[in-house]
């Protein structure tokens, strides 16, 4: 079956980059468990993850889907048709060497970085293209539809998010500290932790709209109450936090950051006591008067 071996050609390309399925579902900007479901043929590829996959891989799509010529165009009957299928783009100027990390990955970090900068609607396709230094065409051979390009972004971001607080928490032993880092890493102090908040401010309005970009926004908090969920529950064994019920403090918790940090964007920069430091001291005083047992003795 031609879906069968779509897939097993994907996996010899996942195989031979050395890396995970969830890390290479995370370098081509999908759902790990979309890719688990099309590798074990219960959904097929799309003709815009195939490029992705290719790209990524750097293997020709031909090699993919089967054909002897690797952009004749053709979709194969094992991944799902889209408006563009799978063929190579024309751009209009000269192609530019793959960028680090490969076309999908710079194209997704152009487009957040816009976002923050302009907000989602007013970034248009040919302005990622200019920013990526490629066409359009090559932009929609990638990512069909501004659909598929801000799940694409929300996801992007909900994984460099994960991946920051995994690798900046990793070793930290106390649960105070290693909730007070959280606390850090989650205020706008940076210009990257602010662009970032511009980002997220401006998805929410689209998750409010759209119900794929709901859908991850449910997933992405369900992930992040539950570290802090985790953290608080570790507090307590460690008895540096109060019996408590952690589900429902997480929530508290996520909660007031957000509010917080969405004030501070929205506030002009240098007014007293309205800053990202007024923020975390805000926090850290919720945590000690809310979470913090008392020092025996």
């Amino acid at each position: 079956m031609q879906q069968d071996e779509v897939a097993a050609r994907v996996r010899q390309v996942i195989d031979a980059t050395g890396v995970s399925a969830r890390e290479f579902a995370r370098r081509i900007v999908i759902d790990p468990s979309k890719l688990s479901r099309s590798l074990n043929g219960t959904r097929r590829f799309t003709a815009a993850e195939l490029a992705r996959i290719a790209d990524i891989g750097g293997v020709d799509v031909g090699r993919l889907i089967g054909t002897t010529a690797g952009a004749a165009g053709a979709v194969p009957a094992g991944a799902a048709a889209t408006p563009s299928t799978v063929r190579s783009p024309s751009p209009s100027r000269s192609p530019s060497p793959s960028p680090e990390g490969g076309r999908p990955l710079q194209i997704v970090r152009e487009t957040v970085r816009l976002i923050a900068e302009r907000g989602f609607h007013a970034v248009r396709v040919a302005d990622i293209a200019a920013a990526c230094h490629t066409s359009t065409a090559a932009i929609h051979y990638h990512f069909p539809g501004r659909d598929e390009l801000l799940e694409a972004a929300v996801r992007w971001c909900m994984d460099e998010d994960t991946r920051r607080r995994a690798e900046a928490t990793a070793g930290t032993r106390h649960a105070g500290d290693e909730l007070r880092l959280l606390i850090e890493l989650q205020t706008p102090r940076t210009e990257q932790q602010r662009r970032q908040w511009c980002v997220w401010l401006d998805l929410w309005a689209e998750a409010a709209r759209s119900t794929t970009v709901g859908r991850l926004h449910v997933e992405y908090y369900r992930q992040w109450r539950g570290t802090v969920a985790d953290v608080i529950r570790r507090g307590v064994e460690q008895g540096v936090f109060r019996p408590v019920d952690a589900d429902g403090a997480a929530l508290a918790l996520t909660a007031l950051i957000d509010g917080l940090a969405s004030q501070v964007l929205a506030t002009e920069p240098g007014l007293p006591g309205t800053g990202a430091p007024a923020m975390h001291d805000a926090l850290v005083a919720h945590v000690d008067a809310c979470l913090t047992a008392p020092v025996a003795g």
